[in-house]
C-alpha cells in the first residue's frame, strides 16, 4: 500500500511538472506554423502594431484602420509618429471622433493622422537637440505637408500645430521596428 501510494505520488508530480509544457505544445489557439508565426512577429513590431498591443492608443489604432494607413505604417520606414493617447482624442469637441471614422470623412481623418507622422527615425535627444540648435524651435515638416514647431517649455516638449493649439510629449522613444512613437497629450490639427 506504502508503495501504491508513493508512485502515485511521483505519478502526480511528474504530471504538474510537465503538463504545462505538454499543454503549451498541443494548445489549439496558438500557431505552430513557423512561417506565419514570424509573419505575426515582425507585424507586431511596426509602428501599427506596437500602437495596437498598448490599450492607451485605441482610439489611435481605430482611426489608423478607418483611414486606410495600416499598410502605410507597417511598410519599412522609418517614421516618428506622435501618436495621440485615447485621452488625447477624448479632449475633442463631442462627436468629433465618431464623426471622422465615418468613410465620408475618410479624407479629412487621414489628413489629421498624417499630421502627426514624420518622415525619418527622430528619437526625444533628436528632437531636443534640433530644438536647441535652432534657437528655442524647430520647424517640423509631416507627412501631410504641413508643419508644427516644436519648443520646450518648462523642462517639456510641446508641439505647436497650425491653429496654435498645443500638445505636450508625454512618453518617448517607443520603439517599433519602423520607426519611433512619441505619446503626446492632445491632437494636433492641420
Amino acid at each position: 500500500m506504502k508503495t501504491t501510494k508513493v508512485i502515485l505520488s511521483l505519478t502526480i508530480a511528474l504530471f504538474l511538472m510537465t503538463a504545462p509544457f505538454i499543454l503549451a505544445n498541443n494548445d489549439p489557439n496558438k500557431n505552430n506554423n513557423k512561417e506565419a508565426t514570424t509573419e505575426v512577429t515582425e507585424d507586431k513590431a511596426t509602428i501599427v502594431g506596437v500602437a495596437a498591443s498598448n490599450a492607451d492608443f485605441s482610439t489611435l489604432v481605430a482611426a489608423v484602420k478607418a483611414a486606410g494607413l495600416v499598410e502605410t505604417l507597417n511598410s519599412e520606414g522609418p517614421f516618428t509618429v506622435f501618436a495621440p493617447t485615447n485621452d488625447a482624442f477624448a479632449k475633442l469637441p463631442e462627436g468629433t471622433v465618431d464623426s471622422l471614422l465615418k468613410e465620408e470623412n475618410k479624407g479629412t481623418l487621414t489628413s489629421i493622422l498624417t499630421y502627426h507622422v514624420v518622415a525619418g527615425k527622430f528619437a526625444a535627444s533628436d528632437v531636443l537637440k534640433a530644438i536647441k540648435d535652432n534657437g528655442g524651435k524647430f520647424i517640423i515638416t509631416t507627412v501631410n505637408g504641413e508643419k508644427l514647431k516644436a519648443y520646450t517649455k518648462d523642462g517639456k516638449v510641446m508641439l505647436k500645430d497650425a491653429k496654435g493649439n498645443t500638445a505636450t510629449i508625454i512618453l518617448t522613444d517607443v520603439e517599433a521596428s519602423n520607426g519611433v512613437i512619441h505619446a503626446i497629450d492632445s491632437v494636433v490639427m492641420p
